[in-house]
């Protein structure tokens, strides 16, 4: 991973640096200034790969973008661009896109070779995390059409681009290479369905559909693990597909729907007897949404070779 920070640089060269070694060099783009904006520049960033993309998180004081026809010669990128905006807000102008704001949280897509101009919404500036994917893996005749735009929260399977995102950027390398690629080469293709430019009964759409709804499901298993009610028909339904098919999506990975419930149920439970030690065993159980001190025990046993009251004791004396 590349890390980067204007810090080591004298505080009257660091925008220039930033502008002609980071934002043109690295990126492809034009940055400039304006004189409401004349104080002390800071910014820093990291490039990560993943797999065939590559992953920049960026923070910078403002300063003005714009990824102009000369950029777009000089350094054509040829890519897939996933935007997540992490703190404040930015505003977009694209061309044929129009204007838009991309609030907090805010996912946007565009193609990498069209022409843009944004700026920070608040003084605060830019922080955001934007993925490349390269089109090879993921882009069609019709990239041309991609001009930045924001995922549309109302379509279903912006919440399948959302949880594999957050699988992929949020792991710090603790998934392996061919689930890394799996994710980016599904993120492609969901990106293309979401804009309207991929078919979504497709070979590749569907095989990217169902790693997004993998995805998805586990995410809702991680947000409501501690509901007791917790099922395969409440997750079904929230991602709009049957049960049988729910069931189907776990199948590949060796452990099944109830099996991933419980797992994450313990691994909870063995976080909080961990931290907390004058905590009741029986509080740490039904806050994990096991529905009976009997059933925790049991599984825990199975999991961890002791009961809960044990494990927390061999802690304690550092066993």
């Amino acid at each position: 991973m590349f890390t980067w920070s204007s810090d080591h640089i004298a505080p009257h060269e660091r925008f220039e640096h930033w502008r002609e070694v980071r934002a043109k060099g690295m990126f492809g783009v034009t940055a400039e200034r304006d004189g409401d904006h004349d104080g002390e520049f800071r910014g820093s960033l990291t490039l990560r790969p993943l797999g065939s993309a590559a992953l920049v998180e960026l923070h910078a004081t403002p300063y003005k973008v714009a990824r102009t026809q000369a950029d777009i010669v000089a350094a054509p990128s040829d890519s897939l661009c996933l935007y997540q905006q992490l703190e404040g807000g930015g505003w977009f102008e694209a061309g044929r896109g129009g204007r838009f704001i991309t609030p907090r949280g805010t996912l946007a897509t565009s193609y990498s070779d069209l022409a843009y101009n944004t700026v920070p919404a608040t003084a605060a500036g830019y922080h955001l995390r934007v993925l490349k994917i390269p089109n090879g893996l993921a882009l069609t005749k019709r990239a041309h059409e991609l001009v930045a735009s924001p995922l549309d929260e109302r379509v279903p399977v912006t919440a399948l681009i959302q949880s594999c995102f957050s699988d992929l950027v949020e792991t710090d390398n603790s998934i392996g290479a061919e689930e890394t690629e799996l994710l980016v080469e599904a993120l492609g293709q969901l990106v293309l369905i979401a804009r309207g430019v991929a078919e979504a009964r497709s070979d590749a759409s569907r095989a990217a559909l169902r790693v997004g709804r993998l995805s998805a499901a586990r995410y809702i298993i991680g947000r409501d693990f501690d509901h007791a009610a917790l099922s395969p028909a409440f997750v079904a339904g929230q991602l709009g597909i049957s049960i049988r098919h729910l069931h189907a999506l776990f199948e590949p990975t060796g452990q099944s729907f109830s099996q991933n419930v419980t797992a994450v149920r313990l691994a909870e439970a063995g976080r909080c007897l961990r931290q907390n030690a004058a905590r009741p065993v029986a509080d740490i159980a039904f806050s994990c949404g096991f529905d009976s001190l009997a059933t925790f025990h049991r599984v825990f046993r199975a999991a961890y070779g002791m009961a809960p009251g044990d494990y927390r004791r061999a802690l304690a004396e550092g066993g």
